[in-house]
Order: structure tokens, then C-alpha cells, then sequence
């Protein structure tokens, strides 16, 4: 990534903290879109990233112990780290690792600020809180989001229909029937939270969506 870039990630995740201090501890224990994990995991995955962790040992011997099921390996790893620390250290952690460039060996550095602004929804959109994605980090994240092959595969499942994102960017993508929405729910839908996606998107392409995901 480029020294801007790397600018609206650290934007992103100072952010990220501000929503965070707001939050109860019924709230730190909700279940996320990423379902198998709470918004306190959530947060503590997204602080073992600038921290450079996991290792690559220790992913694979998690990945050992998941029998070879890597998202299992994370998963678990991830709970482990989040009950390490409380909801007032990981937002310190966040704030304090807002402005690092460093990420496990594992890691693109351009898929560090889809997920931050992934994660970033699948914290609110459960409490009923709004997340509003900026202008120059949407254009950013949503076509790093597009042009990924693994594990999300969004060009070939959303084959189709036109994605347009409608906050203050002219970001675009795909032919077909239009599907518009904030850049939030775009991101969600190109990660497979497509449930809670479509419900937040408009437009034509919607209802193929819909009728594809029926019959899926």
C-alpha cells in the first residue's frame, strides 16, 4: 500500500476506537456478522494484526490442532486473545496500533483495511449502530474487496448485477441491474454477510440477488 493508504487505515482505526469507548459490556459480549465471534473478539483480532500476530508457527500449530481447518485455527486463536485482555485494553490497543504497518507474514498488506472496515460493520449493524465508511477509504476497500479471489470470490458470486456504492464516491462495479447501497453494506455483501447485506441495499439487482441466494 501507499503512504495514503496506509494513512486511511489508521484513520479507520482510531475511528473504530471512538465507537468502541461507547460500548456497554453486554454490547462487548454481542455476537458479531462474523457469527462465531463476539464484538470483543472481533476487536481483538483486528489488534493481532498490527501487533504482527499470529506467528507463523503458532498458526500452524493451531491449525494442527483445528485438523487443517485454518478458519477454526483463527477463530480459536482469536477467542484466546480476547479473554487476555478487557474491553478497556483492547481499545487502547487499537488506538495505541492505529498507526502501524506491521501485520503477520501471512497477511497482504491490502486486505488490512477491507477488514478493519468489514469488522467495523459487523460490530455495528447488530447494536443498531451506524458506521459511516469515508469517501476515500470506501473507494479503497470495496475495490480491494472486488478484485479478491479467496476466500470471498465477489466478481463470480455477484455475476450479474451493477454495484454502486451511494456514499459520495462514484465507485462502481460489475454490469447489469443496478444494487446500491452504503459502502458498509456493499463490503458486507462482497464477504458473504449477505443476508444482513441485502436488507440494507436497493435497486433491481436486488431481487436477483435474492432469487439467486434462494436457490443456492
Amino acid at each position: 500500500m501507499d503512504d495514503d493508504a496506509w494513512d486511511l487505515l489508521r484513520d479507520e482505526r482510531l475511528s473504530l476506537a471512538r465507537t468502541l469507548t461507547t460500548l456497554s459490556d453486554a454490547q462487548w459480549a454481542t455476537r458479531t456478522l462474523c457469527t462465531e465471534w463476539t464484538v470483543r473478539d472481533v476487536v481483538a483480532h483486528l489488534v493481532m494484526t498490527p501487533a504482527g500476530e499470529p506467528s507463523l508457527s503458532v498458526m500452524a500449530a493451531a491449525t494442527a490442532r483445528a485438523r487443517g481447518n485454518v478458519w477454526h485455527a483463527s477463530r480459536d486463536l482469536t477467542r484466546r486473545a480476547a479473554a487476555r485482555q478487557s474491553p478497556g485494553e483492547l481499545v487502547r490497543a487499537v488506538e495505541e496500533s492505529a498507526g502501524s504497518r506491521r501485520r503477520p507474514v501471512f497477511v497482504v498488506d491490502a486486505n488490512i483495511l477491507p477488514d478493519v472496515v468489514v469488522h467495523g460493520q459487523d460490530i455495528a449493524v447488530p447494536l443498531g449502530l451506524h458506521r459511516q465508511v469515508p469517501a476515500a477509504v470506501a473507494g479503497v476497500a470495496l475495490s480491494r474487496l472486488w478484485s479478491m479471489g479467496f476466500p470471498f470470490h465477489a466478481r463470480r458470486r455477484l455475476a450479474g448485477v451493477r454495484l454502486c456504492c451511494a456514499d459520495g464516491t462514484n465507485w462502481t462495479a460489475g454490469e447489469g441491474p443496478e444494487v446500491s447501497g452504503s459502502a458498509g453494506a456493499l463490503a458486507l455483501l462482497m464477504t458473504q454477510r449477505t443476508t444482513a447485506a441485502l436488507s440494507m441495499l436497493q435497486g433491481p439487482g436486488v431481487a436477483r440477488l435474492e432469487a439467486r441466494l434462494a436457490h443456492a
